[in-house]
């Protein structure tokens, strides 16, 4: 008699800390940079959905709601899965656990047309930058401004500045990155006016997010971590219109990827005096 494989169903349930474990395999068999405790942090500020096959999870899908805004991503389906409609049936419950939530998520361009289907529209390109950085002069500021480190007491400010540069309530996701990243405030006339920030990510140090009133201060708020990393690897994901391309690759950090920045349910309107010139993540945005 001949034998037929039989192959057990894929289910679908919520993810828990336990299956960061899983997660974090999952991530480096397609080479992602992410390392179990960038999973943990990302899990924690936010909730997510794995697949399973015979007890063993193939694929994964998170968001982080954000206010009445929010962002999806790390859709991982296992290379020996894919084309099987799992990273669609992730998509539909993170997008039925959003609602009509405005959400953003960074796709590449072959996800590009599946998103569109979902309803995303593009509304821009976001830059990847890496590599073994270089030692970067101080940016020159202005009279009355300068550099400072973080203090508890700029909390609430940085806050306040992530959310008009985004167009987000930015919170929970700032205060959690303050608590593990180093962070550093550009003031003008004694009033926080931009930040920047860098913590361990994947292979070294990320930069981001960056916030500042334009290229010049963004700039200023990269090239002061230079001290901190010159000769280590360092990435930072900036947007499209940021201006920082060519500098940024001067620094040592060469654009290695682009991506589709995409939004469903409207674009979040962001203040137009400041701006995110680096996000915190392509999966937090």
């Amino acid at each position: 008699m001949p034998s037929h494989a039989t192959h057990a169903p894929v289910t679908y349930r919520a993810m828990s800390e336990e299956d960061v474990p899983a997660a974090y395999e999952l991530s480096q068999s397609l080479r992602w940079p992410h390392r179990a405790e960038d999973w943990q942090f990302i899990l924690r500020l936010g909730s997510g959905f794995v697949a399973e096959e015979a007890g063993v999870v193939i694929g994964t899908g998170l968001c982080w709601k954000q206010g009445q805004q929010a962002s999806l991503g790390m859709i991982i389906v296992s290379p020996s899965h894919q084309g099987k409609g799992i990273g669609g049936e992730l998509m539909g419950l993170v997008l039925e656990a959003l609602g009509d939530r405005c959400t953003l998520l960074n796709a590449t361009p072959a996800g590009q047309p599946l998103y569109e289907r979902l309803g995303f529209v593009a509304t821009g390109t976001i830059n990847q930058h890496q590599g073994t950085m270089n030692a970067v002069d101080p940016v020159a500021l202005a009279a009355g401004e300068s550099l400072r480190p973080f203090a508890p007491g700029d909390i609430e400010k940085i806050v306040e500045l992530g959310n008009r540069a985004t167009g987000m309530s930015r919170g929970e996701v700032l205060k959690s990155l303050l608590a593990v990243g180093e962070t550093v405030v550009l003031e003008r006339n004694g009033e926080a006016v931009g930040f920047s920030v860098m913590r361990r990510f994947g292979r070294g140090n990320a930069i981001g997010p960056v916030v500042a009133p334009d290229s010049e201060r963004a700039k200023a708020l990269i090239a002061c971590w230079s001290g901190a990393c010159t000769g280590s690897f360092v990435r930072v994901d900036v947007t499209g219109t940021s201006a920082l391309q060519d500098w940024l690759a001067q620094a040592g950090l060469v654009q290695v990827d682009t991506v589709v920045a995409m939004a469903r349910h409207g674009v979040p309107t962001a203040d137009s005096a400041l701006k995110q010139f680096a996000i915190i993540s392509q999966a937090l945005c």
